[in-house]
């Protein structure tokens, strides 16, 4: 069955441009002008992918990210006419599978997006069943969820695969490269900023002082490591 791609944008020639040119690449496609409509696209009939632009009216992609997020697990590019850094940063930071500048050459996106899709699955089995009771954090894998002393955590789907690849391999330590590996897949050629900075949101969640660390800790040069047994807070 082919792959469904959502594209959100509130140039109307780019969406039929983008839908065009991406059933003719074999994709199903939908298109809404804003993220309001997106969302509601989403409850009734998920995608596989959504190419979503920054810069939207009303509800912008930033926010709109966190919107899809909160209920699914869908990877979103991001599609946007800014060209600053910090805006790069924002969307990895937002939980961003790629961020692709307009004008762009058709091509270069459909690569992007046949790349996402394929590194939809870890390349290593993260668990799927059992907990993990680590101090006072408990992982459900079952469940995708986490609790601290008893309180749930909010936790993004990546922040959720990296935390479970963490404690899948607790107590040894897990190269950079391993770690965007199984959590972004095979075919990730990003930076690994995206996985600093989501090592940084997933201590702000999980750790009682982030800056020092008890459970994900940093081994200088090499990796991460998840400790089972962390001193007492």
């Amino acid at each position: 069955m082919a792959n469904k791609i959502l594209i959100v944008d509130d140039d109307v020639l780019l969406r039929r441009s983008l839908a065009f040119n991406l059933e003719k690449s074999g994709f199903q496609t939908n298109t809404a002008e804003n993220a309001e409509d997106a969302l509601a696209i989403i409850q009734i009939d998920q995608p596989d992918l959504i190419l979503l632009d920054i810069g939207l009216p009303g509800m912008d992609g930033l926010d709109a990210i966190a919107s899809i997020h909160a209920q699914k697990s869908i990877p979103v590019i991001f599609l946007t006419a800014r060209r600053g850094g910090s805006d790069q940063v924002m969307g990895l930071n937002a939980g961003a599978d790629d961020y692709i500048m307009k004008p762009f050459d058709f091509e270069v996106l459909l690569a992007r997006v046949k790349a996402v899709l394929r590194r939809r699955e870890p390349v290593e089995p993260i668990p799927n069943e059992g907990k993990l009771d680590a101090g006072d954090l408990t992982i459900d894998f079952s469940q995708h969820s986490a609790q601290i002393s008893g309180r749930a955590l909010e936790l993004s789907p990546k922040e959720f695969d990296l935390l479970s690849a963490l404690a899948f391999e607790a107590d040894h330590v897990i190269s950079t490269d391993n770690l965007l590996k199984r959590v972004w897949g095979a075919e990730y050629t990003g930076e690994p900023q995206v996985l600093y900075v989501h090592i940084r949101w997933l201590r702000g969640k999980v750790e009682t002082d982030p800056d020092n660390p008890r459970y994900i800790q940093t081994i200088r040069g090499v990796g991460y490591k998840f400790v089972s047994q962390p001193e007492p807070a």
